[in-house]
């Protein structure tokens, strides 16, 4: 009688079961990926899964990993290369349209979508604090603009960068209900427009982010330079 292969099979590439793992939790997200999904994707049973991993939440663990190193280095680069803030930020913004609309994988950010829905507070808290880094490299780079002159002196350097991220994870959502590139170029442009420049008041002052300049009453177009 044949039976079924027992265990991994002799030709298991982990590098790209892991590849494989990574698509399905990035589009269905950490509650939602069962362990069923998992080994239809990989293409492997439940105990060689096991055996390679350990568990689902050890496996997200390493997918996140392998996720962060292709598809989220972009923006510290961006901001270590650019010569301002505001111009790091920008390329961050248009290389998330970019990186979230590509159709060779699933739309938006795996950090981002896959702890919608979550009932793992585990899951959920390593997931915050990737987020919370990059709050945090924001709000470094913002300072560092204050303190090179760069940006008014009374910049409330967190609000800032809670700003940036704010927008960063709204581009993700938009490109998983169907945003295209070039409708998330146009809402990064939209976003630097409220990019406070040196000579401005700060934004701390006006209670947070100010409206672009040409949305109020009775102005014109802005002609404000890109930050």
């Amino acid at each position: 009688m044949v039976t079924g292969q027992r265990g991994r099979p002799r030709s298991f590439d982990r590098d790209a079961a892991l590849d494989k793992a990574m698509l399905a939790f990035w589009e269905r997200g950490y509650e939602a990926t069962s362990i069923s999904d998992l080994t239809a994707s990989l293409g492997i049973g439940a105990p060689s899964l096991y055996a390679a991993f350990g568990d689902k939440r050890k496996l997200f663990d390493e997918v996140v990993v392998v996720y962060g190193g292709r598809y989220t280095d972009f923006a510290r680069a961006a901001l270590a290369e650019e010569p301002t803030a505001g111009a790091g930020l920008r390329r961050v913004l248009r290389e998330a349209a970019e990186i979230y609309t590509d159709p060779a994988h699933p739309p938006g950010c795996l950090v981002i979508s896959a702890a919608v829905n979550t009932t793992s507070r585990e899951v959920a808290q390593a997931l915050r604090e990737r987020r919370d880094a990059n709050l945090e490299m924001f709000e470094l780079r913002i300072r560092a603009d204050v303190a090179a002159g760069a940006l008014p002196a009374g910049t409330d350097a967190r609000a800032l960068a809670r700003y940036a991220l704010a927008v960063l994870i709204g581009m993700s959502q938009q490109s998983r209900d169907g945003a295209s590139r070039e409708e998330l170029e146009a809402v990064a442009e939209l976003a630097m427009a409220a990019w406070p420049r040196q000579g401005e008041e700060p934004l701390e002052s006006r209670g947070g982010i100010r409206v672009p300049l040409g949305h109020g009453a009775g102005s014109g177009p802005s002609t404000r330079p890109a930050p």
